[in-house]
């Protein structure tokens, strides 16, 4: 019997990150002779933070039909609870740790778990979902170092990835490849995937993308920007290229389904005004001016450029049910970035084969095929509202999407990452 314990947010929180650490046990838990365990935060993030980071609106259990056991106990805010999830993972015997690496302030309570579980000569994966983060204070690598450096080998998701790694840790030998046989010994494994296609959200057969169209008021090509209002995913700029489309044609529509990522309690509440205080002093003190996007509203250049009756918001978290309506609704999905590291968006793109529309930024240059999957743009606006307008005149085929699909499957990325066990010095 093979026991995994994949270390991340459990099902009950919101994000990529913890559906991705879902999916990632999911995938774990078809293996034969294999017990599978997620071991959670009961709350992930300074208490100072002022958001919301529960699923308070989805209904499925997402783990109905598995035998996956799921343990909250780390709480960021309580060192002895860290000592505590060191200790019930270690009772666990796990062959394998694999830690979901997102954000850097984590890097204090994974750090202290991480080392200490490499002492118990327990074998521990990170998986990295960056290294430099994208919007960085001046102590963000310094968490990255502590957190990360305890890892017995390393997953990542591109080879900017890889290579940020190499800049991190200068010192160290690193053995970068995409499948291990042998590993050798006097160098840190890196094991290039890929991330894995969503399987949690799924097309509903049934759906009259017709019907539901005209029950949103929407125009016979949508484009859809989905997830959390962050400045890095560029909403800006993808509203701003939509106004110059709409310049010039008026059969089109901007879906925007996403909740703004810094305004989630409500503003009203002492306890909401006292995080919002702390947390300012805190970001004034390690991150640049420029930086801090708790005031971005790009919401605002709907009324700005006069695109109310072409742009439909939906601006709130969606529960995991009604993703699929969003997506077959649409026929291209904005991916129009300012930095990019492997996107979960894209990823349930993929789930839904929709067309993708990006940036030549971060990983996207190696993911979306120009022309195959999706078009690619310039960091510019009117390059993005060329692509905008080429995929209505030259739309990519939805079995060209499919083909890409199937060869990014969780069950495949979980094998990769297993055979870390067998091959491991």
């Amino acid at each position: 019997m093979t026991r995994i314990v994949c270390f991340g947010p459990g099902p009950r929180f919101k994000g990529g990150i913890a559906n991705y650490n879902t999916s990632l046990a999911k995938a774990f838990d078809k293996q034969d002779n294999t017990e599978v365990h997620i071991v959670s935060w009961t709350r992930q993030y300074p208490a100072i933070i002022p958001r919301d980071f529960i699923d308070r609106k989805s209904r499925k259990d997402q783990l109905e039909g598995t035998q996956i056991k799921v343990h909250y106990l780390t709480n960021y805010n309580n060192p002895f609870s860290w000592m505590k999830t060191v200790k019930e993972i270690a009772a666990l015997k796990p062959d394998l740790v694999v830690f979901q690496w997102a954000i850097a302030v984590q890097g204090l309570p994974l750090g202290f778990i991480a080392s200490r579980l490499a002492k118990k000569n327990i074998r521990v994966v990170f998986d990295l979902h960056f290294v430099i983060q994208k919007e960085g204070s001046a102590l963000d690598n310094r968490f990255t170092a502590f957190g990360i450096k305890s890892a017995t080998s390393y997953v990542v998701h591109a080879r900017q990835t890889a290579d940020q790694l190499k800049e991190l840790f200068p010192n160290r030998s690193f053995d970068v490849r995409t499948s291990f046989d042998v590993l050798a010994s006097d160098k840190k494994a890196v094991l290039q995937l890929y991330h894995p296609v969503y399987d949690m959200f799924k097309p509903d057969p049934d759906f009259d993308k017709l019907k539901v169209k005209q029950e949103l008021g929407l125009n016979k090509h949508v484009f859809l920007f989905f997830g959390f209002i962050r400045k890095y995913k560029g909403l800006h700029q993808a509203i701003e290229a939509f106004a110059k489309l709409s310049q010039q044609r008026d059969d089109v529509s901007l879906l925007i389904v996403g909740e703004s990522f810094w305004q989630t309690l409500d503003t009203k509440k002492w306890s909401t005004k006292l995080k919002n205080q702390l947390f300012g002093i805190a970001k004034s003190l390690f991150l640049k001016k420029r930086d801090d996007e708790r005031n971005y509203q790009p919401l605002e250049l709907i009324s700005t450029y006069k695109l109310q009756d072409k742009v439909l918001v939906i601006n709130e978290f969606v529960p995991n049910e009604e993703v699929h309506k969003y997506f077959q609704v649409s026929d291209n999905l904005l991916l129009f970035y300012l930095t990019a590291t492997p996107s979960g968006v894209e990823s349930i793109g993929y789930n839904f084969k929709i067309p993708m529309l990006a940036t030549k930024v971060g990983h996207f240059v190696d993911t979306v095929k120009d022309g195959y999957n999706g078009y690619l743009a310039e960091n510019k606006i009117e390059a993005m509202t060329d692509i905008m307008q080429e995929a209505i005149e030259n739309p990519i085929p939805r079995a060209n999407i499919a083909e890409t699909a199937h060869l990014m499957s969780w069950e495949n990325y979980a094998a990769q990452i297993r055979r870390l066990i067998q091959n491991q010095p």
